[in-house]
């Protein structure tokens, strides 16, 4: 069965991806507008109405602004861990509520969404509490890292098994450095609960490359403190110097901030 995958939006504005069949799919994160998520998906002649899931890495505005109207008023089921389900809750973000749309959900305990086996992981992140996943489908692994302060031995695990891997790369040191960000707020981005940056990146790619690895997508970069080809010459130089050809031994691509990127699609 033919697998699909693209990012709605992937920033600190809003993010969204989807993965998904011709008959079902689901949505990881969805911070951005009802609208647009139709419309991105329409574009992509993905029909909404066959959405079957939600999956809540954390509970930042950028990540959650539509999980409400999502779960309460279109009754999709959205699954998140116990404590983000009441980060949820709280939030000024969010003023639906999901009732029995809320499925809670254990970090490392697999579950199923039909066809898919969908596994949460510890991700350090100044959220009141922050997940991975880790999705397998058939022959196909996906692991989602996105608002990663450090790479934790969990976070190195589940990057691992993947062939399909949606990794941060949210600031340049130097343009965090001797960028207008306030001095507490670069030292919140670039603490062991802030982000990940290209450098981080790069090095745990070079260092952990593995010749199932097929597709790498860089996600949730910076507007401020980062540019998309800065990102991937980064990543791209530091795998050449480990003799991995971008290309040829693994694809790379810099998702787009505030817009949809391509459909890719697998069989």
């Amino acid at each position: 069965m033919k697998l699909s995958f693209l990012s709605l939006a992937s920033g600190s504005s809003g993010n969204c991806y989807y993965l998904g069949t011709p008959e079902y799919g689901m949505l990881i994160d969805a911070g951005i507008g009802i609208r647009t998520i139709k419309k991105a998906l329409k574009d992509k002649l993905i029909d909404f109405s066959k959405i079957i899931a939600i999956l809540v890495t954390h509970d930042h505005a950028d990540h959650i602004k539509t999980v409400g109207c999502l779960g309460g008023k279109y009754s999709i089921p959205v699954y998140a861990t116990e404590a983000v389900h009441i980060g949820i809750e709280k939030s000024r973000y969010v003023e639906d509520i999901l009732g029995a749309s809320r499925k809670t959900i254990e970090k490392e305990k697999p579950f199923q969404i039909r066809d898919f086996t969908v596994i949460a992981f510890e991700v350090p992140h100044d959220s009141t509490d922050n997940v991975g996943y880790y999705i397998e489908f058939g022959a196909h692994k996906f692991t989602f890292a996105t608002d990663v302060g450090h790479i934790t031995n969990t976070v190195s695990k589940y990057m691992c098994m993947a062939n399909h891997l949606i990794i941060e790369a949210n600031y340049d040191e130097e343009m965090l450095k001797f960028g207008t960000y306030p001095y507490f707020l670069k030292e919140r981005v670039a603490s062991p609960t802030g982000h990940l940056s290209n450098r981080e990146a790069a090095e745990f790619l070079a260092t952990h490359y593995h010749p199932e690895l097929k597709n790498i997508w860089l996600c949730h970069l910076s507007r401020d403190n980062n540019h998309p080809e800065l990102a991937y010459k980064t990543i791209d130089i530091r795998l050449f110097n480990e003799g991995i050809r971008v290309g040829k031994d693994v694809t790379l691509t810099t998702l787009k901030r505030s817009t949809p990127s391509d459909l890719y699609e697998f069989e």
